[in-house]
């Protein structure tokens, strides 16, 4: 799939410039307009069978499903440094403009920043959750690792998924958020530094290397 979104942006960008435009993939290029991201759609199979999916519980989602739900919510902000990695990309997370903001999961809600799609007879294969707060600034290759680890790890640890935040997150005050436990996305590209610096499951994820040359790349 990275390989697919790396081919997607080259053939973008040439297809362009043979009729002189310029295709960015700046995550928020105009100000006061929606910004660019990559929603990310994601599952688990077992064989030919969906291991998000299951009739018996609420929402049709298995526990492998929120525990994959959970672990996104518990580490994506330390990840968030490899998900959004220019400066541009914090211009994106404004409240109002359909980017998330907030950590929190939902089913219609579309301020969350994990939504998931609601469940149609017959599609049981196409359960899955989405992560909203990619862009496409990321690389692919790191992004995608980082996002599944971090759902694994929840399904290892087995994290309990709190209950889905339906109403719009951007109308709460701060108290209000805190109320219901709704923490936020590191709101600069100088926090998600800070919260990667401090992260075992990033390291893990891509390995030492890779881990202190990245760090160092964004602090230049």
């Amino acid at each position: 799939m990275a390989d697919i979104v790396m081919t997607h942006r080259i053939i973008v960008k040439e297809v362009a410039k043979q009729y002189n435009f310029y295709a960015t993939f700046m995550p928020k290029p105009i100000f006061g307009q929606n910004g660019s991201g990559i929603h990310t759609h994601q599952s688990l199979f077992k064989g030919d069978r969906n291991a998000f999916f299951d009739p018996k519980y609420q929402y049709f989602l298995s526990e492998t499903g929120k525990n994959y739900i959970a672990g996104i919510l518990t580490h994506v902000k330390e990840i968030t440094l490899v998900l959004n990695q220019w400066v541009n990309s914090y211009k994106r997370f404004v409240p109002g403009y359909e980017a998330p903001v907030y950590i929190c999961w939902a089913r219609r809600n579309r301020s969350a920043l994990v939504r998931v799609p609601l469940y149609k007879p017959g599609k049981e294969k196409a359960t899955r959750i989405e992560l909203r707060s990619p862009d496409p600034a990321c690389n692919p290759y790191l992004a995608f690792a980082c996002m599944l680890n971090a759902g694994l790890k929840g399904i290892e640890k087995n994290y309990k998924l709190p209950d889905p935040t339906e109403i719009d997150v951007y109308h709460l005050s701060e108290a209000e958020r805190g109320q219901m436990g709704i923490d936020q996305l590191p709101g600069s590209l100088i926090k998600a530094i800070e919260y990667a610096e401090k992260s075992e499951l990033l390291r893990e994820t891509i390995g030492d290397h890779i881990f202190e040359q990245f760090i160092i790349s964004k602090k230049v």
